[in-house]
């Protein structure tokens, strides 16, 4: 991810909340609600690998090979130690509950290896949903839910903090819950119901932070306050030993380096307890940090920082674990250190000496070369909040970044532990109707993907020359497949094409001055002359479209052109180009190749956040319009007029793929509502009747971003996640 850019997953999870805002009305008794009985579909991912940030790795204490994960905006998992690889505990979460696919915190029961909880909620702000408990005695292969009344946030400020989720250590029937903006929760019914820990004695502010972590230090419960000001006065710790009564850690660190805990960690054999600090919650914004060790049985506390942040080499520290089988043998990481580069500092002598393992650091990307950036090595890390040793391996140690989870079974050669988990932010999904890849993707943080395979990590990482952080567009001439753009957030340009159907890029010979701050979707016409870009910033302000006829060496600007709006390409007429204005619920057209544009139909829906603009492929002015829950439209004749389609009544996305056998029209795909829930369905017959292609346990939160059908595979269908990356369904 580029430093200096913002993190698209983050803009788009903001999107997907306010795209879910809205209620859904009841469904009515129209005929046309009926939907046929779901087909056998099997779901995949589409592999990249990881490709998000891991906020989390827990192992279990007492069962070996056992580990859990939690990501930001794409839920949580298990490490299956016999297929090496995860397995998703929380696709079930279906749109209404898109809010819980971030992972505030998670928890597991020594006492007790089957059971496990989940802290879930992605947002605590206004407009999003309250969190919820989610409590399993199966290892997450089921669950039982319990909402609660206060909001938690897994993707914001101070998600890479320590589990704020705890079984007590006296009693496996009482869980602690820390929150950002509502104290301490106790619960004395395994999570079934919830209640203040009236007793708890810090008071929230506005930071959103509170509650940082929740550690068992023998039968004692040590929880981390991030609300403090970083004064001599402010407490940052507190302890109970009778689960009732809270006071303050005394004489605990105090300033700047240690003014927000981060993450503990308890040798149990050396009794002291290790605590990472730093001056802001992270993962972003750090700039100074410590680590320190509390001794409980002495009330002593000794600095033991690996390396002081100083001018020009800025940077907090942040994960922390303990070798559970050797006495003063600890793993710290560093946080936000973009001048040198993070890294993990490892100590044998309880944190007299340190040794960075950076540098001796033998790293093997070839299962996910997109870690490389463009570059020729990959780094080792970056948003590094996530440690954990095995409890059982001294030598096995993982630690999480913002794109992956490295491992390594000999503190020297280290490689991806990511198979299964997938937490990619998919913006737009290309099928190509011939040639070596049946997909391209445009991602947040990881830019274009071109899979040669479904089942392997393209073997070309990040679409490069240039390389984005996050792809805002991506287009393929409808005639001339070969010809292929894309546009996103680059530090070397905003813009490229490419005359190999996306095997190989060029960038733009120029791109317009709006480019650089607000990259917008792109579209080119059916013969891969013309390329229309649209500007958007991600604060969501629109500027004036711009046109090339030249490849990108030239752009004039279309002041006809609806600012903001979608361009989208005629697939039969290289003359003609679409857009839909959201503001005023007009159909605008180009007839001379994009150079200006007139309205066409108006009166449709407007001011709705959710709009999807298609064309069918192989046909000129079939266009069919999604309007989140103001349904589906049709225009047959390029946009003059609509209708509204009666199957359905809440469309969010939709595509097309190869038609079904004996069938005239291309099978359409989208994610929209035909009966009570919203979920996938495929069409054979225009949109007359469709049938739900996924399953209760295939639904994956908020999906409106994007669908497509494969032109050359009867039913398969790849979807858009916003976290749970590239799903791709198939008949079977």
């Amino acid at each position: 991810m580029a430093a200096s850019k913002p993190s698209r997953r983050a803009v788009l999870a903001a999107s997907a909340a306010a795209a879910a805002l809205t209620t859904v009305p009841a469904l009515t008794t129209r005929a046309h609600a009926a939907a046929q009985a779901t087909p056998a579909y099997r779901w995949r991912n589409a592999v990249i690998g990881g490709t998000g940030f891991i906020t989390g790795v827990l192992f279990h204490p007492s069962v070996r090979g056992l580990a859990y994960a939690r990501t930001d905006i794409g839920g949580a998992y298990r490490w299956d130690d016999r297929a090496a690889r995860w397995t998703p505990l929380t696709d079930q979460l279906g749109w209404d509950d898109w809010n819980l696919l971030g992972v505030e915190a998670l928890a597991v029961d020594p006492a007790h290896p089957d059971r496990l909880y989940l802290a879930l909620g992605t947002y605590a702000q206004s407009w999003a949903g309250n969190g919820a408990v989610l409590r399993s005695e199966d290892r997450g292969a089921t669950w039982t839910r319990t909402d609660l009344a206060v909001k938690l946030g897994g993707n914001e400020d101070g998600r890479g903090t320590g589990e704020r989720l705890l079984v007590d250590p006296r009693d496996s029937d009482t869980l602690w819950l820390g929150t950002r903006h509502d104290g301490l929760l106790k619960s004395t019914d395994r999570g079934a119901t919830w209640a203040a820990a009236t007793a708890f004695p810090a008071t929230p502010s506005a930071t959103g932070q509170g509650v940082t972590f929740l550690l068992a230090v023998g039968r004692a419960v040590y929880a981390g306050w991030g609300d403090g000001d970083g004064t001599s006065t402010a407490v940052t710790l507190y302890r109970t030993t009778d689960g009732t009564t809270w006071t303050a850690v005394p004489a605990q660190p105090t300033g700047t380096s240690a003014k927000f805990p981060v993450r503990a960690a308890y040798d149990r054999h050396a009794r002291e307890l290790y605590v990472t600090y730093a001056d802001a919650p992270g993962p972003n914004g750090q700039s100074t940090g410590s680590v320190h060790k509390y001794a409980p049985g002495t009330g002593r506390w000794t600095d033991v920082t690996p390396a002081l942040p100083g001018p020009g080499d800025t940077f907090g520290y942040g994960g922390v674990a303990v070798d559970a089988r050797r006495a003063g043998t600890v793993v710290v990481s560093t946080n936000n250190r973009w001048t040198a580069g993070d890294t993990l500092y490892r100590t044998t002598d309880g944190g007299r000496t340190w040794t960075s393992l950076k540098e001796t650091a033998v790293l093997d990307v070839s299962e996910t070369p997109f870690l490389k950036w463009g570059a020729d090595q990959p780094k080792f890390g970056w948003w590094i909040q996530a440690v954990a040793v095995d409890p059982y391996d001294s030598k096995h140690v993982v630690y999480g970044t913002g794109a992956t989870l490295y491992g390594t079974r000999d503190l020297t050669h280290w490689a991806p532990r990511i198979r299964g988990l997938e937490e990619t932010s998919v913006i737009q999904l290309i099928s190509p109707p011939v040639g070596e890849a049946h997909l391209i993707s445009a991602s947040g943080d990881i830019g274009v993907m071109y899979h040669e395979r479904l089942t392997a990590s393209p073997s070309r990482g990040m679409a490069a020359n240039p390389v984005f952080g996050s792809a805002t567009g991506i287009a393929q001439a409808a005639d001339r497949p070969s010809c292929v753009v894309r546009t996103g957030w680059g530090d070397n340009g905003n813009g490229a094409y490419s005359r190999d159907g996306g095997r190989t890029w060029a960038p733009f010979a120029a791109q317009p001055d709006i480019a650089k701050d607000a990259p917008g979707p792109i579209a080119t016409n059916a013969d891969g002359s013309t390329l229309l870009w649209s500007f958007v910033h991600w604060d969501g302000t629109k500027y004036a479209a711009h046109r090339s006829a030249d490849n990108g060496a030239t752009w004039s600007e279309i002041s006809s052109f609806p600012k903001g709006a979608t361009p989208v390409a005629d697939p039969a007429d290289p003359t003609l180009f679409y857009a839909y204005d959201t503001d005023t619920g007009t159909l605008y057209a180009s007839t001379d190749s994009g150079l200006s544009f007139t309205a066409r139909a108006g009166g449709l829906p407007a001011g709705d956040s959710q709009f999807h603009l298609a064309a069918a492929p192989g046909r000129s002015g079939d266009l069919w319009l999604s309007v989140k829950w103001n349904g589906l439209y049709r225009s047959v004749d390029g946009g003059v007029s609509f209708s509204k389609v009666d199957s359905c009544w809440a469309s969010y996305t939709l595509g097309f793929g190869k038609a079904a056998d004996g069938a005239a029209y291309p099978a359409v795909y989208q994610v929209g509502s035909t009966e009570t829930i919203t979920a996938v369905y495929r069409s054979d017959d225009e949109a007359k009747t469709w049938v739900r292609i996924n399953d209760d346990q295939h639904q994956w939160g908020w999906t409106g971003q994007c669908i497509t059908g494969d032109p050359r595979v009867y039913g398969r269908v790849y979807l858009a996640t916003n976290g749970r990356g590239i799903q791709y369904g198939e008949r079977v």
